[in-house]
């Protein structure tokens, strides 16, 4: 997970795009049906707290465990009921 980023989300092959969104939104992620990875990154925001998101974003889509987000910061995870 210390790999540049954007070596670990081709390495995973994550797909992102970038959105306008509230400043309170740093990101998500879809896992697509057939298991891949969609990250949505807010645009406008600072390089370093993408940084942050996407790799917290994807240890949490691996079952990675991470150090935790600093205060600021929280990743919520929600599921679709079938």
């Amino acid at each position: 997970m210390n790999a540049p980023l954007d070596a670990l989300l081709a390495e995973f092959d994550v797909d992102v795009t970038e959105i306008e969104a509230d400043p309170g939104f740093t990101g998500g992620t879809f896992r697509r049906p057939d298991g891949s990875l969609l990250f949505v990154k807010p645009a406008g925001r600072p390089v370093a707290e993408w940084e942050l998101m996407a790799r917290a974003m994807l240890g949490r889509a691996l079952r990675v465990q991470l150090p935790p987000l600093p205060s600021l910061y929280e990743l919520t995870e929600l599921s679709a009921s079938a």
